[in-house]
């Protein structure tokens, strides 16, 4: 009884050692689980809101020519108190679009722009209506 009770024992102390060496795939996968992702990061420093909205009634134009920001993610909180649809977009000194808000009537949208230090243009990006004064500027700095 003490041999099968000896042998039982080294059994389960062989099998226990085994299983605790394991293969490299569970030390991966321990090591990957506490190791953090760069993807957790904080999100950059910098960045603010401008508020751009129209005024009531109809005339095509902002109620604000001239905004500013600070560099990093710019959040554009637009207010069209129009029934007329309207949206604001960004475009650098080059004429290239950065982005911009959704089309929305009598309501709000919000886009968010990353920007560098410089000027911009804001504009309204139905045909016609930059034409007609809805263009303002975005100074970054």
């Amino acid at each position: 009884m003490k041999k099968a009770s000896a042998l039982l024992a080294v059994t389960a102390l062989a099998a226990l050692g085994l299983g605790a060496c394991g293969g490299d795939d569970d030390e991966d996968e321990t090591t990957a689980a506490s190791t953090p992702t760069q993807t957790a990061t904080a999100p950059p420093a910098g960045g603010s809101t401008v508020a751009i909205s129209t005024p009531p009634g109809s005339d095509l134009a902002f109620s604000q020519t001239n905004v500013t920001a600070k560099p990093g993610p710019v959040t554009i909180d637009f207010d069209n108190q129009q029934a007329l649809q309207h949206d604001v977009v960004v475009e650098d000194a080059s004429g290239n679009e950065l982005g911009g808000t959704d089309l929305v009537s009598s309501g709000s949208a919000e886009a968010t722009v990353e920007l560098q230090p410089g000027t911009f243009t804001f504009y309204c990006d139905v045909p016609g209506h930059r034409e007609g004064g809805m263009e303002g500027t975005l100074t970054v700095k």
